[in-house]
């Protein structure tokens, strides 16, 4: 237990001191809720909703942070780390996989939280957003959406060969996820096809069980998401322990 909190305390420092999460986890979801919250402010998401653009946005701003963690930052370091041969001194210590990455994951599950603790008083002190449904039910889909893109990184840092090979599996799976599961670009407005197609993204379940949770909108098929996302934390996670490189 002593190992484990002493090297997430120095990677934690070293991560911060890098600063690249600090501004895309943190600071690059909050400013796209400021640009946001300028453009449209109170105004409401339809001519007949009863909630505003911001509230129907809150959910997918929150996987923002994620996003940049889980399928950019985790892999990244963890595939860097390989390269730089710090894995591999790594192997002749207690230090094993699972604790490696168990410390990784615990690293940007920070960052989101740090991120939803910006986000939440800046959206409802400015603009009063507020939840419409149930704040357990929200955070509960927040937390399920986090911890499968996580997975996803974990799983790409594990057994990426190196950081070139990492960054290029990273940006195939960051962009589209970033773009087309409703992170930036609402899902609504997305022609019926290409809903189809983007619907496999697990991101996507998440973050409109989120949309859902926060509005309080009827979830007619509540299981289907969660069983998704719950599917990719373990099939990723496994995946992650069982190939994990050291070199």
């Amino acid at each position: 237990m002593k190992t484990f909190g002493v090297l997430l305390k120095n990677e934690l420092k070293l991560n911060i001191r890098n600063m690249n999460m600090v501004i895309f986890a943190i600071i690059m979801p909050l400013v796209v809720l400021v640009i946001l919250g300028f453009i449209y402010g109170t105004k409401p998401a339809t001519d007949s909703a009863a909630y505003t653009f911001m509230e129907q946005s809150f959910g997918a701003l929150c996987t923002i942070s994620i996003c940049a963690g889980g399928l950019m930052g985790l892999p990244l370091v963890v595939s860097d780390y390989r390269e730089r041969k710090i894995l591999k001194r790594f192997q002749v210590t207690p230090v094993r996989p699972f604790k490696l990455l168990v410390v990784e994951f615990i690293i940007y599950v920070v960052y989101c939280l740090a991120s939803m603790l910006t986000l939440v008083p800046t959206a409802m002190l400015i603009w009063n957003v507020r939840i419409r449904g149930s704040w357990f039910a929200f955070l509960g889909s927040w937390l399920l959406t986090m911890v499968s893109t996580l997975s996803i990184g974990m799983m790409v840092g594990g057994i990426a060969k190196n950081s070139k090979s990492a960054s290029v599996i990273a940006c195939i799976l960051y962009f589209p996820m970033l773009i087309f599961s409703g992170a930036t670009l609402p899902f609504e407005v997305m022609p019926a096809a290409m809903q189809k197609i983007v619907s496999t993204f697990p991101m996507t379940q998440g973050i409109q069980l989120m949309k859902s949770t926060f509005l309080g909108w009827p979830m007619d098929n509540v299981l289907f998401p969660i069983m998704v996302m719950v599917a990719v934390t373990v099939v990723c996670t496994g995946i992650a322990v069982k190939f994990f490189r050291w070199e």
